[in-house]
């Protein structure tokens, strides 16, 4: 803090802390903001093109699984990215309205709902992925990585506790590399 507080301010309410949290310390922040900034970007590129559409990042969600998974029920949709049904009926709803997203009732089970990507959103996506992964790439280049191999390994760790991604990462032959 560039200023200390008047001492008729340190008086009333709770006690403040004016003491930043070092970088380094009991904990280290330095991945945690890395984190915090890197998705800013990772995301940012993704959100420029949805918002040409009125869209935000859990319509881009569903489309990257819809279109990783066609086929895949709302229900595994749901168990897959954690939220509940009120969460995803609105975004879902406008993709299907908008011909990005088709539902098609299960041949099975007819309660079942099944999503299919339309050519529409299959373009959508993969201009969302492109943008992404020119991001990734030049991330990779600056630091000088040729092998993302360790890359891989990371944060397939970081995101291996639940058991719906477990089971989609061995689906789509995702795991470890090193």
């Amino acid at each position: 803090m560039d200023a200390a507080l008047p001492e008729s301010d340190r008086s009333a309410g709770p006690r403040i802390v004016e003491d930043p949290l070092p970088t380094r310390g009991e904990l280290d922040f330095r991945l945690i903001e890395l984190f915090f900034f890197a998705y800013r970007e990772f995301t940012a590129d993704a959100d420029s093109i949805l918002t040409r559409y009125g869209f935000g990042r859990a319509h881009h969600r569903i489309l990257h699984f819809v279109n990783r998974a066609p086929g895949m029920t709302v229900a595994d949709l749901l168990e897959l990215l954690q939220i509940t049904k009120q969460s995803l009926s609105r975004v879902l709803r406008q993709l299907i309205d908008e011909e990005f997203v088709v539902q098609v009732q299960g041949s099975d089970d007819r309660r079942q709902r099944r999503l299919y990507p339309t050519e529409k959103g299959r373009t959508l996506t993969l201009e969302l992925s492109r943008a992404q992964v020119r991001r990734i790439d030049a991330a990779f280049r600056a630091a000088a990585l040729d092998d993302p191999a360790l890359v891989n390994d990371f944060l397939l760790e970081m995101g291996i506790d639940r058991k719906a991604t477990r089971d989609w990462f061995t689906r789509q032959g995702i795991g470890r590399e090193t």
